[in-house]
């Protein structure tokens, strides 16, 4: 298992990709816990007259100010606090729930998996962002009520992904040899399936957690996820767009690319993760490296 993972490993590390999307998760993880140190200015400090809607660059203002004359950068930075809660937060809660679900329901079938199963079809009757806007309203705003949205939102789909890997898993000879030895179910399902299922698992999670930055932001935007005054992505372009046609789409601009780096960001890691932890994806990379190497010995 330890060789397996330090393969993994190898092979993540020789991605580019998953690599620069794993730089730029470990920059916003810095921003976000020394914002008050890094920002150069208090975030909801409002200013007046001629400070306001400065354009990039303007005294000592690199990105700007808003329409309240607050710095456009320092709320771009302390932003990026709710943005990683609200997309790992969930991820993680969702993933312990999807475990404990899809493991029950793929080992044992039956009655109980499928009344679990059922469960989660109900939730599938719904399109995500609609179910999230629903639920979101019932709670009313907030960033907690927004988190726990999220959880149950996503849910059904990681414990349908665990219940599928489940399934195999559970057919497979060491469940059979298992049993035999008269191991307890419990410790069959928690102790050698999970580890099978966990890396796809990490993988689906990790590419969920860039589409739930997107689907937080959109709940700031329509006012049913962070509340002013604190710094929010969704919240900032929501309200940048009142001044969109007046010349500074700026305000809106900035922080939608910073939606857009992040969650991208996550996509490619879990791409990364999910080609370093599968056999046939591995030996594709080295094949693609192996050529490459010939190629440039032959150009030399």
């Amino acid at each position: 298992m330890a060789n397996k993972w330090m393969l993994s490993w190898r092979a993540f590390l020789s991605d580019k990709v998953a690599v620069a999307g794993a730089l730029i998760i470990l920059l916003s993880l810095g921003l976000a816990l020394f914002a008050s140190w890094i920002a150069p200015y208090d975030p909801n400090t409002v200013a007046e007259g001629s400070s306001r809607l400065m354009p990039p660059g303007s005294e000592g203002h690199l990105l700007g100010t808003d329409q309240q004359g607050r710095d456009i950068l320092s709320r771009v930075i302390f932003g990026t606090q709710n943005s990683l809660i609200s997309a790992v937060i969930p991820i993680i809660i969702a993933a312990a729930v999807s475990v404990v679900l899809g493991i029950t329901a793929g080992y044992f079938q039956g009655f109980i998996g499928s009344a679990i199963m059922r469960l989660m079809d109900v939730f599938f009757a719904f399109p995500a962002v609609l179910l999230a806007i629903a639920i979101a309203a019932i709670l009313g705003p907030g960033l907690l009520n927004v988190i726990i949205a999220m959880i149950i939102v996503r849910v059904p789909y990681m414990t349908r992904v665990v219940y599928t890997d489940t399934l195999q898993e559970s057919q497979k000879e060491y469940v059979e040899a298992a049993k035999a030895f008269g191991i307890s179910d419990l410790e069959i399902m928690f102790k050698q399936i999970v580890p099978n299922v966990l890396p796809s698992l990490i993988a689906y999670g990790t590419t969920l957690a860039g589409v739930t930055i997107v689907t937080v932001a959109g709940l700031s935007f329509i006012g049913l996820g962070v509340q002013p005054p604190a710094a929010d992505w969704g919240r900032m372009a929501s309200d940048g767009s009142k001044v969109l046609m007046q010349g500074h789409a700026y305000v809106t601009f900035i922080p939608g690319i910073a939606i857009l780096i992040l969650s991208f960001a996550f996509s490619m890691i879990g791409d990364g993760i999910r080609n370093a932890l599968d056999p046939h994806e591995r030996s594709k990379v080295k094949e693609k490296k192996k050529r490459r190497n010939e190629m440039a010995r032959n150009a030399a």
